[in-house]
């Protein structure tokens, strides 16, 4: 039979890379560790993990494992919230979000939400998709609001059955320049155009995004500010600092001194959607996500610049 706790100890293995650090965060000692991971090795009949002077990496049957120890956790932590709400007639429901995105859908979804269970208890935690989604198959919340850009979904190591994409949005990311600026006028601006201009970001990840893009319009532009706030970023903006490149979701609320343009096609944008644990959809979180749909519909109706979400964002070489 395999033990429950060494299948914790060979999770955090995997997510820390090493014994010690693994030993670190779970209060033991790197030879218990080992002793565990050895014990679920004998257990299965196959190495899950490779020991090396740099570390240690999953097998094949170590990432099997992992993907089971994932799943045995959600298990537990959905089976002790049902336990939880036996006695009391509230329910209780957790949401992980990434700020822009919660700020833009969230407090409307919430409301008809509310309106529909008002005896729903809601909890809501500030989460980036690399670490929400991780959170939302240990079972630790019941939906993740997150996004990915041109690849696979952050923070899950790989396809799986247990969680579900459900797209919502597109959410092209646009020029943000001084309204002094000699293009700021434009419809539209190609990103050729900009490859003598500085830039300031608004988040980490959109870098990476604009220096692939900033490839392939044939420049490597200079990055003069990283931040983690889109409103930080467009102050900059607004003093002359550079431009940016902001989602559409982060252009509310309105600032003076900056105007936002979009970029030609092919013009980069983030896929917004939610995920869930299939196994564990009850009403209040198919009323949310259904909520959610209709936030998204509503503001790309109203002209925001965000569009449905397209089929082709379904599955990001993630979870179908």
């Amino acid at each position: 039979m395999i033990d429950v706790q060494r299948l914790r100890v060979l999770r955090c293995v995997a997510e820390h890379g090493s014994f010690n650090r693994a030993a670190t965060a779970l209060h033991m000692t790197p030879s218990a560790v080992s002793q565990h991971i050895a014990a679920l090795e004998r257990s299965v009949g196959a190495r899950v993990v490779d020991r090396s002077t740099r570390g240690v990496t999953l097998t094949q049957a170590g990432r099997i494992m992992v993907g089971a120890a994932e799943s045995v956790a959600a298990e537990l932590a959905h089976a002790a919230r049902e336990i939880d709400r036996l006695g009391t007639a509230r329910s209780q429901l957790t949401v992980a979000t990434f700020t822009s995105g919660g700020r833009y859908l969230l407090p409307g979804a919430l409301t008809r939400l509310t309106a529909a269970h008002p005896g729903s208890v809601v909890h809501v935690r500030a989460a980036e998709p690399e670490d929400s989604l991780p959170l939302l198959r240990q079972g630790a919340v019941d939906v993740a609001l997150a996004y990915h850009f041109d690849g696979p979904l952050p923070g899950l190591r790989g396809p799986g059955p247990d969680v579900e994409w459900l797209p919502l949005m597109e959410d092209p990311l646009h020029v943000v320049l001084p309204e002094t600026h000699p293009l700021a006028d434009r419809p539209v601006l190609d990103l050729s155009e900009l490859a003598d201009e500085p830039w300031v970001l608004g988040c980490l990840k959109t870098e990476a995004y604009l220096r692939r893009y900033a490839e392939r319009a044939g420049f490597s532009p200079e990055v003069r500010g990283s931040t983690t706030d889109y409103f930080f970023a467009r102050s900059l903006v607004a003093a002359g600092a550079g431009l940016s490149l902001i989602p559409t979701v982060a252009l509310t609320p309105s600032l003076p001194g900056v105007r936002a343009v979009p970029l030609a096609p092919p013009a980069p944008a983030r896929h917004i959607g939610a995920a869930v644990l299939r196994r564990s959809v009850r009403p209040p979180v198919s009323t949310l996500i259904a909520a959610l749909r209709e936030c998204a519909e509503g503001a790309a109706a109203a002209g925001s610049g965000a569009r449905p979400a397209q089929p082709s964002a379904a599955s990001p070489e993630g979870p179908s």
